[in-house]
């Protein structure tokens, strides 16, 4: 391990600690700093609104978790205001549940449009420099985190000792993400929409595929960034996406608006030969399970645990769900079996009850190129 390596794997353990004081995590930007023990116990959820009760936090400390992914919309910040945005990462602070979670569980997070700043927001939201720096403040990047510097706040960690590894990847999808491509509604989509009585009920969404080969999600310095971290050594990788990666309908925001960057993001999996790999994500304001194995490296699956506080009783169309969907408060846990020689995995979303409402089991065995 080179010296600037020490210095950034040691910066990240730092990181981990002030957010949970028992937290030992790596990023392979600085390869190989891991907790000292497996993870068995993942748990991620999205969409927490701070001005909103919480009581989800009590199920999730009651499952247990080693490890909480936030997935992004962690505050409603929709400002441009600095001064709005810290009131509101301080009236989540606040929250008891928040403040047991975060005293005993180790945390770590990437953003979604709200907590960037603005609903829908991408590469030209202009406070962008200020968002990230109250982002990494709040969840304890120290002065020195590659995070504060490059072009986003996307952040790659290891977990576990060898044979039992897992790598979670979580990419920025707003730093640089081009202008979405909108629908043409004569009068504007809310105007159409409330004209034709679909106010709360299934709307075709204002947005279109961008079939633009330049438009991208993400940006090309997080893609070299990616491709390198796909061909880092793990036993199991779980790839964190603020926004749904499978879900075919690109009425609402989701990889598929950027048709360019959905296929590249298989390909690059495939030429990585990134092996047991699978997607959560959040976002929706609902929970469902998707899959796909057409024209994918191996059956690639992502599943949507969203929100922490947030319901919508909208349900686009997606025709790679094979799950029930779930409208109610709800979070997401990463049961890992590791007494095969391939992980088991079992992944459910619960209830804010801790009751599990869809479950799907997974073999890394399965997810294997070829």
């Amino acid at each position: 391990m080179t010296d600037l390596s020490r210095r950034a794997a040691l910066g990240l353990a730092a990181a981990a600690a002030a957010v949970a004081p028992a937290a030992r995590a790596g990023t392979v930007d600085a390869p190989h700093a891991a907790l000292d023990r497996p993870l068995t116990r993942i748990a991620w959820g999205s969409c927490a609104n701070q001005d909103k009760d919480q009581p989800i936090w009590e199920a999730v400390l009651d499952a247990k978790p080693d490890l909480f992914v936030f997935l992004g919309d962690n505050i409603y910040a929709d400002t441009r205001d600095p001064a709005v945005m810290a009131r509101k990462y301080a009236t989540l602070a606040a929250k008891p549940g928040f403040k047991r979670l975060r005293d005993s569980v180790p945390l770590i997070a990437i953003w979604d449009d709200h907590d960037f700043g603005e609903n829908d927001a991408g590469g030209d939201y202009p406070m962008k420099d200020e968002s990230r720096r109250q982002f990494c403040d709040f969840w304890g990047e120290p002065a020195n985190s590659v995070r504060r510097a490059r072009d986003g706040v996307y952040a790659a960690y290891v977990f576990g000792p060898d044979g039992r590894r897992v790598q979670i990847i979580l990419p920025d999808l707003r730093w640089n993400r081009t202008p979405l491509l909108s629908k043409t509604f004569k009068g504007g989509y809310k105007a159409w929409a409330v004209a034709r009585g679909l106010t709360g009920q299934l709307t075709p969404g204002p947005y279109d595929r961008n079939p633009d080969l330049d438009a991208t999600m993400i940006g090309e310095p997080q893609w070299a960034w990616l491709h390198e971290q796909l061909q880092q050594p793990a036993d199991l990788r779980i790839l964190g996406s603020s926004l749904q990666v499978l879900a075919d309908f690109a009425g609402w925001e989701s990889w598929i608006n950027y048709a360019n960057d959905h296929q590249r993001l298989f390909d690059t999996i495939r030429r990585t030969g990134a092996e047991r790999l699978f997607c959560i994500s959040g976002d929706t304001h609902y929970a469902e399970v998707s899959t796909l194995s057409n024209n994918t490296p191996y059956p690639i699956w992502d599943f949507t645990s969203s929100g922490l506080t947030e319901v919508w009783p909208v349900t686009p169309p997606n025709a790679l769900r094979v799950s029930p969907v779930l409208r109610e408060r709800n979070f997401g846990l990463i049961e890992i079996d590791w007494s095969a020689p391939a992980p088991r995995v079992t992944v459910q979303i619960r209830d804010e009850k801790g009751a599990v409402r869809i479950t799907q089991a997974l073999d890394a065995a399965d997810l294997k190129i070829g």
